[in-house]
């Protein structure tokens, strides 16, 4: 999207608070892939997806330094829980920091490790997950948490335009992720159990409700 309309956007939505300016500045200063932060429009869309469904149970699958958790946590329900899970350690005193500075502590159950193993262990069902990690496994996540889901919960994966290498005329070859990608969107898209949408919003989001 044209910067001027994303600034625009970002202008006449609600204010970015003070917590998440200095999570997205601590980012861009010290980490690596700054872009991989879901920022502020997509914050917001992310606590007002869990807002409308009164979420009390979320899975963060990706949780990097913890802008998209304090957003989904924040649309939680009285008394809901988000569970984040993420592989890299390295990040863990960043995101547990803002966590902390935002009042979510109680709310957010923070895991460092392999998703694929940590999920099964999770006996929960979830009215939101959000997938927003490595690419080339968004299939078995997909897998793994999509009859985890209540009926009227959604799946919300992030990254599946893959900034536009989707579409052939955009790749000079495909690559692994790209072909995953592929692969995740057409399983969405053929899967009864599930009512999809993909939003042409940032780098694309997936919507898939489970019916």
């Amino acid at each position: 999207m044209d910067e001027a309309l994303i600034n625009y956007c970002e202008r006449h939505s609600g204010a970015e608070d003070e917590v998440l300016r200095a999570l997205s500045r601590e980012t861009h200063l010290k980490v690596l892939k700054p872009r991989m932060l879901s920022g502020h429009l997509q914050g917001m869309f992310l606590t007002q997806m869990a807002k409308l469904l009164h979420a009390k149970n979320i899975l963060e699958i990706g949780t990097y330094t913890g802008y998209g958790s304090i957003c989904l946590a924040r649309g939680l329900a009285e008394g809901g829980r988000l569970v984040t899970i993420d592989i890299n350690a390295e990040l863990e005193t960043m995101a547990r920091k803002y966590f902390k500075l935002a009042g979510l502590e109680g709310k957010i159950d923070y895991k460092i490790g392999n998703a694929l193993e940590l999920i099964p262990q999770l006996d929960t069902q979830f009215d939101l997950v959000f997938i927003d990690a490595d690419k080339i496994n968004y299939v078995n996540y997909y897998n793994l948490t999509v009859d985890r889901i209540r009926k009227g919960g959604l799946i919300l994966a992030d990254n599946i335009l893959w900034s536009g290498k989707v579409l052939a005329k955009n790749r000079r070859k495909l690559d692994k992720d790209t072909e995953t990608i592929l692969e995740f969107n057409k399983i969405v898209n053929k899967d009864p159990r599930v009512e999809n949408l993909i939003l042409p919003f940032r780098d694309g989001i997936m919507m898939a409700r489970r019916i």
